[in-house]
């Protein structure tokens, strides 16, 4: 997992880890470092687009909007939720992400491109995530195929 929040750092190791032939997974920075990876094509995996913002007065910052979303579609690059992680969070903390998350699998699903979940879920839980936050079935059958 690519975890820095220099660019230049970031593309190097994307190229190390494709010429190994490893799966690259980078975890989310600031909105121009994510834009920026989610225009490499060589990225398989984003992780924790929900963590760490700030959401504004009227409106969620889940760290994916529309470009971003085409962006990954296009490029055929996952957006990974970590199911683990949220669970560990407080009940506050947890409920914003969750709204978070229910805000990309609704622009996934509207955009097209895939997503994946990350944690010990079940064929029955991960398809009862997605129903629960308006994911479609096809979503659903999609990050588990794909986990």
């Amino acid at each position: 997992m690519i975890n820095t929040n220099n660019l230049d750092e970031a593309r190097k190791q994307i190229q190390k880890l494709k010429k190994e032939g490893e799966r690259v997974i980078v975890l989310a920075q600031d909105d121009d470092f994510n834009r920026k990876i989610f225009e490499n094509k060589d990225v398989d995996l984003v992780v924790g687009l929900e963590f760490n913002k700030k959401d504004y007065l009227k409106q969620r910052n889940s760290g994916l909007n529309e470009i971003t979303a085409r962006l990954a579609k296009k490029n055929n690059i996952k957006i990974l939720v970590d199911i683990e992680k949220i669970s560990k969070l407080d009940r506050i903390e947890k409920s914003r992400v969750l709204a978070r998350v229910r805000q990309n699998i609704e622009l996934c699903k509207r955009v097209g491109c895939k997503m994946v979940i990350l944690g010990s879920a079940s064929k029955q839980d991960v398809m009862s995530f997605f129903l629960t936050f308006k994911g479609s079935t096809r979503q659903a059958k999609e990050s588990f195929l794909n986990n």
